[in-house]
């Protein structure tokens, strides 16, 4: 091959970070070469089928999660090649890293650029390829640009530990960096890749996955070119704001539905149109820049009055999102409960067959059954009904680790992302980060106040599609002539319910609140008891009368070392985020309509 100079060739690896707009380790390997090279990797380990997965896919990724990624590559290569080049698909034999050294030497490569990554997989990658390039004499490049912060900054700035609340991350992170956002029209040509074996992007059917002929084709198409649609979606809500999206300008427009967006509210049945901005997944792959997002909300909130503010608002799930990378990366093993010393340690249950009929949408109750469809079909679903299956598992229902429920989110959710996923089931099993454990959603009340119809679950479960509403939540009630006339013999046709609900909640209370007072006693073995940690009931003249969009900052009763604090969220709910299990209280104590409004979406899961 005719081997490009060192001093002149370049090479992007793409990872996550899959698009144009905003990419500044694509921006620095322009501006260093006169030949690129945009390289992605198939990573087997991410990608070879495995037969014996609970559903089609690999044993990490199931079906919807790898179509999404593969039409991100398409698409990131048709941006490419408009820009005169296109990605260098490789495939790995088995490590990422050795293909990637291996180019590096074959095609002479002088610079490398990719964006750095959190992840401890990714980390130990990188420093393979990172090692092998500087002990070769090739720059190396590693910008931040997948979150607002680098969170390496954030930790060093608070004192080399990483915060451990929403309120002091914000208040040490400040505003995010500007985006990359110069446009130019034209990209280096590539260079001569030799003997190189350059893929297409395959098809999902190509990847060898079996017949998946009958998988539902999820309503959200990988991409840049999908996700600069979507926001720009969102954020005129019928408003034309293509002005801005093109000029960076909004000139005399409404922004409400983003001005007034508030985490606690949504509703988790909207399937067909999502209340969400449903932005998450490409997020995740990077197909769209959160700094870049950051920055046109913005100038939404400039163009009008009043707006909310985080933790709710919009900008407050970004930030969520970045509170959560900061806590991960920060943290040893916060990927599980042992060796987390941030986790609490709970004694979980092990049973397998409460497990997978959860995992399977077989629990006997709608709600729940429907959301884990939802998830099978579509790696996605809203944020509460997330919560609501999350819930059910750990803390709710069935007791079961949250390390369970979190592989099975983490294999078959489109969004789903190390950092975020953990933190969430660390916050919903009530494991850290939010301690009001019998505060529980209901699988039956819990969807039927947003969507009283069932219309939900009608859709994701079809045999109860003629079941009359007063026992669309509540199947195994409905007389058994109900149950003839509309075809659907209950434990059958569905299954009667794994656990009594009201039963199973009352235990799931009682064992969590014997293992505070251990973890408690562990914690505090000089005083020789347990604090009073049930929370106290508020007088009427505690209650707060602001809204949740002016929630406002308690002082925590416990502990002042963690900067933790209270939130008031609505005329009854105050709750606390400290690590311990400190007496601020609550009186609400069913449908948790604080925990919705702190607990964050992709940042619960989802934006």
């Amino acid at each position: 091959m005719e081997a490009a100079t060192a001093a002149t060739a370049a090479m992007v690896w793409f990872r996550k970070g899959l698009r144009v707009h905003d990419n500044p380790a694509l921006d620095a390997g322009r501006r260093a070469s006169a030949r690129l090279y945009p390289v992605f990797v198939l990573d087997p380990r991410y990608l070879r089928p495995d037969p014996a997965a609970a559903s089609p896919g690999s044993a990490r990724a199931g079906v919807a999660r790898v179509r999404f990624l593969l039409e991100s590559l398409a698409d990131l290569d048709a941006r490419l090649r408009r820009l005169g080049s296109r990605l260098l698909l490789l495939r790995a034999r088995d490590d990422v890293a050795d293909t990637v050294c291996a180019a590096l030497k074959d095609w002479n490569i002088g610079k490398l650029c990719f964006e750095s990554d959190t992840e401890p997989y990714a980390l130990a990658r990188d420093k393979k390829v990172t090692d092998f390039a500087m002990a070769s004499g090739i720059e190396v490049f590693t910008p931040v640009s997948h979150t607002l912060f680098d969170p390496a900054e954030i930790i060093k700035k608070n004192g080399g530990r990483p915060p451990l609340t929403y309120q002091s991350f914000v208040s040490i992170a400040g505003e995010p960096p500007e985006p990359v956002m110069e446009e130019y029209s034209e990209l280096p040509r590539v260079g001569d890749t030799g003997e190189y074996e350059l893929l297409p992007v395959p098809t999902v059917d190509e990847l060898g996955y079996g017949d998946i002929s009958q998988e539902e084709i999820p309503p959200f198409r990988g991409g840049e070119t999908e996700a600069l649609r979507r926001m720009k979606e969102s954020l005129q809500n019928k408003v034309d704001v293509s002005a801005f999206l093109e000029l960076h300008i909004l000139n005399h427009i409404h922004q409400e539905w983003v001005a007034k967006f508030e985490k606690p509210k949504g509703d988790p049945s909207a399937f067909l149109k999502p209340a969400t901005t449903a932005l998450s997944p490409y997020l995740k792959f990077g197909c769209l820049s959160s700094r870049h997002f950051y920055q046109c909300i913005q100038v939404v909130y400039r163009s009008v009055k009043n707006h909310t503010k985080p933790p709710v608002s919009l900008t407050g799930q970004l930030l969520w999102r970045d509170f959560f990378y900061t806590v991960s990366y920060g943290t040893p093993n916060f990927d599980r409960m042992k060796g987390n010393k941030i986790c609490k340690q709970i004694p979980w249950s092990e049973s397998e067959e409460l497990f997978v009929a959860w995992r399977d949408g077989q629990t006997g109750y709608p709600w729940i059954d429907a959301i884990m469809i939802q998830l099978r079909k579509w790696g996605w679903m809203h944020h509460l009904a997330r919560h609501s299956v999350a819930c059910f598992l750990t803390r709710g229902d069935m007791f079961i680790h949250w390390e369970k429920g979190r592989d099975v989110f983490e294999r078959l959710l489109i969004d789903s992302d190390w950092a975020i996923n953990n933190g969430n089931w660390l916050w919903l099993s009530c494991s850290s980060f939010f301690y009001q454990y019998h505060r529980i959603y209901s699988p039956i009340t819990f969807g039927k106040k947003y969507d009283p119809n069932g219309n939900y679950i009608r859709h994701f479960i079809p045999v109860l599609k003629d079941m009359p509403k007063e026992y669309i939540y509540e199947p195994w009630t409905a007389p058994l002539s109900i149950q003839k006339k509309v075809k659907c013999i209950i434990g059958k046709d569905y299954p009667k319910p794994v656990v009594d609900h009201e039963t199973a909640s009352k235990d799931c209370r009682k064992r969590m609140g014997e293992a505070y007072a251990l973890s408690h006693l562990d914690a505090n073995p000089t005083k020789g008891k347990t604090s009073n940690s049930l929370r106290r009931k508020i007088s009427p003249g505690d209650k707060a009368t602001s809204d949740a969009s002016n929630a406002k900052l308690l002082k925590c009763s416990q502990d002042e070392s963690y900067q933790n604090m209270a939130y008031r969220t609505n005329k009854t709910d105050i709750f606390c985020f400290c690590p311990q299990d400190c007496t601020t209280a609550s009186v609400n104590s069913f449908d948790a309509v604080a925990e919705q409004s702190r607990a964050p979406e992709a940042a619960l899961f989802t934006t």
